[in-house]
C-alpha cells in the first residue's frame, strides 16, 4: 500500500473541495474555494471553466498545509463534478466560451431536433434517457445553431471534471458516469455511440477517451504539479459524476440501497447489475462509476431549496432550526394542507419547466408552522414518486442512504422515512461525492481490490430513521398528492404565459 492519503476532489456548481481520506476512511481534513454562476439571459446559466481549475489549485494546497500531509504521502487522486456541463476548448487548448451548465434551459428546439434526427424511442434505447434541456448534446447543438464562429473552432468537448483533469493532467479522458449525461453514450456498452454521433454530427475526435471510475487515466503532469502542490506523477483515476460518487460515498454500489440527496435539488439514486432503463426515458439511465455496474436516477429540482425559498419568503430572520421545530408541532398532513415543490419547474417524475408550485388547503387556521410542514412533506412526497418510478422498473430498494444538509434535520429524517416507507442511514462522513472520489482512488491505487471492497472498508453507515406509526396516513396523503401535477399543470401554462 503505498502513500498514506488518497486525494478526492469535488467540482460542484458553486465551489470546489479538496478532502485528504485514509485506508480507514478517516477524512484527515478538507479544504474548499468558491466562485459563483452567471445568468447572461432568463434560463441561462453559465461559468468560466477557468474558474474550476483555479479553485482546485487553492483547495488543494489548502488542505495538504491544512494537514501538514507532504505530496509524497498522496497515492492516487479522484475527481467527481457537475455533470452535463459542456465545455468547449480549441486546438491550442484554450476554453472558447463560457461552459453551459447543468441547469440551463435554452435548449428546447435543440432538444426537438435530437428527436427527430434520431428517433425518440431509439434515442432512449441507446442512450437511456430522453433529450432533455439539461444534458450536453442538445447544448452541442445550440452553439452549431447559434455561435456557428465558435463551432468552427472547436477541437475537444469535456465535462466539467475532465476539465479539471485536463489542466492536472494533461490528458483528455473521462469516466463512463459522467459521460453517460452527455447523450451520446451507448450506455449499455459503456461508449460512445457511433449512431448518435453520425446522426447529431458530431466528430469522435472531440471526445475524450472513457474509462471506468477506478481506472487511472494519467498523472498529475508537472505543470498540474506547480498549480497545486501535488507531486507530479501522482495516479489520477477516472472518478465520477457527481451523483455517481455520491452514491459510492454513501456505500451505494450493489442494487439494494437506494442512495438518497437532500440538497438544493433532490436526487434518489438506484444501483443496478445490468443496463435498465425507464420505458418514457423520463428517469436517467445512466453507467455507473463502479464496473459492471449501472443505476437509476430520479431528480427534483427544488427539494432543500423548496425550505430555503420559504424562509427567505416568509421568516428571514427566524433560523432553520425554528422553523422546523415549529413543523414538528404540527400533525402529518399539515391539517390537510399540500405543498407542489415545482418552484423551478420539474425534471422528474414530471419533465416540465413550466409546472409551477403551489400551497393547496390554505385556511385560516394555517400558521407558519403549517407551511413548513407542508414544504417538508411535500418535498418527501416528489422523492417518494421518483422511487415509485424507480421500482416499476423493478429496480429492488430496500433500505436508503442519505446525504445531503436537508438530512441533517431529525424531523425531516421521520417524515422521509414515513413517506418512502424504507429505513433510512446516514454514514460517518459529510463529505459526499468528493469522499466518494476517494474510495474510487483507494481502489485505483491498489489499496482495494475493487469498490465493493474499497467501499466496505471506508464506508461506516449509521443508524438514522425508521418508517413509523405515520407511515400509513403519509400512503393516503400521497395518494392525493398525485393529483396536484395534473391539476396545476393547466393553471400553470396559462399563468406563464401573463
Amino acid at each position: 500500500m503505498s502513500g498514506r492519503y488518497v486525494l478526492g476532489i469535488d467540482t460542484s456548481t458553486t465551489s470546489t473541495k479538496a478532502i485528504l481520506v485514509d485506508a480507514a476512511g478517516r477524512v484527515a481534513g478538507e479544504a474548499s474555494a468558491t466562485y459563483d454562476a452567471d445568468s447572461p439571459r432568463p434560463l441561462w446559466s453559465e461559468q468560466d471553466p477557468r474558474l474550476w481549475w483555479r479553485a482546485t489549485g487553492e483547495a488543494i494546497r489548502g488542505v495538504l498545509a491544512r494537514t501538514g500531509a507532504h505530496p509524497d504521502e498522496v497515492a492516487a487522486v479522484g475527481i467527481d463534478g457537475q455533470m452535463h456541463g459542456m465545455t468547449l476548448f480549441d486546438a491550442a487548448g484554450e476554453v472558447l466560451r463560457p461552459a453551459i451548465l447543468w441547469n440551463d434551459q435554452r435548449t428546447a428546439a435543440e432538444c426537438d431536433e435530437i428527436r427527430t434526427r434520431v428517433g425518440r424511442e431509439r434515442l432512449i434505447r441507446i442512450a437511456g434517457n430522453e433529450a432533455i434541456a439539461g444534458l450536453t448534446a442538445p447544448k452541442l447543438l445550440w452553439v452549431r445553431n447559434h455561435e456557428p464562429e465558435i463551432w468552427a473552432r472547436v477541437a475537444r468537448v469535456l465535462l466539467p471534471k475532465d476539465a479539471v483533469r485536463w489542466w492536472l493532467t494533461g490528458d483528455a479522458a473521462s469516466d463512463v458516469s459522467d459521460a453517460s449525461g452527455m447523450l451520446l453514450l451507448d450506455h449499455r456498452k459503456r461508449d460512445w455511440s457511433p449512431e448518435l454521433l453520425d446522426a447529431l454530427e458530431i466528430p469522435r475526435a472531440w471526445l475524450p477517451r472513457l474509462a471506468e471510475g477506478p481506472e487511472v487515466t494519467g498523472v498529475v503532469s508537472a505543470a498540474g504539479a506547480a498549480a497545486t502542490g501535488l507531486r507530479a506523477g501522482t495516479p489520477v483515476v477516472g472518478g465520477g459524476g457527481d451523483q455517481a460518487a455520491n452514491a459510492v460515498g454513501l456505500g451505494v454500489v450493489d442494487p439494494g440501497p437506494l442512495a438518497l440527496s437532500l440538497g438544493t435539488s433532490g436526487v434518489v439514486f438506484a444501483a443496478t447489475d445490468a443496463p435498465v432503463h425507464a420505458a418514457d426515458g423520463w428517469l436517467h439511465a445512466f453507467c455507473h462509476a463502479v464496473p459492471e455496474r449501472w443505476h437509476l436516477m430520479g431528480v427534483m429540482l427544488s427539494a432543500a431549496g423548496s425550505l430555503r425559498w420559504l424562509h427567505d419568503a416568509i421568516a428571514p430572520e427566524a433560523s432553520f432550526e425554528t422553523l422546523v421545530a415549529e413543523a414538528a408541532a404540527v400533525p402529518p398532513g399539515a391539517e390537510g394542507l399540500l405543498f407542489a415543490p415545482y418552484l423551478s419547474g420539474e425534471r422528474h417524475p414530471h419533465t416540465d419547466p413550466r409546472i409551477r408550485g403551489a400551497f393547496v388547503g390554505l385556511t385560516l387556521r394555517h400558521g407558519r408552522g403549517h407551511l413548513v410542514r407542508a414544504v417538508l412533506e411535500g418535498v418527501a412526497f416528489g422523492l417518494r414518486d421518483m422511487l415509485d418510478q424507480l421500482r416499476a422498473t423493478g429496480a429492488p430498494v430496500t433500505s436508503a442512504r442519505m446525504s445531503g444538509g436537508g438530512t441533517r434535520s431529525d424531523t425531516w429524517r421521520g417524515i422521509l422515512a414515513d413517506v418512502l416507507d424504507v429505513p433510512l442511514m446516514g454514514v460517518a462522513t459529510a463529505e459526499g461525492a468528493a469522499f466518494g472520489a476517494a474510495v474510487l482512488a483507494a481502489t485505483g491505487a491498489g489499496w482495494y481490490p475493487d469498490v465493493a471492497a474499497a467501499s466496505a472498508a471506508m464506508v461506516h453507515p449509521v443508524d438514522a430513521a425508521e418508517p413509523g406509526p405515520d407511515a400509513p396516513r403519509y400512503a393516503e396523503l400521497h395518494a392525493i398528492f398525485r393529483d396536484l401535477y395534473p391539476s396545476l399543470r393547466e393553471v400553470s401554462y396559462r399563468l406563464g404565459e401573463e
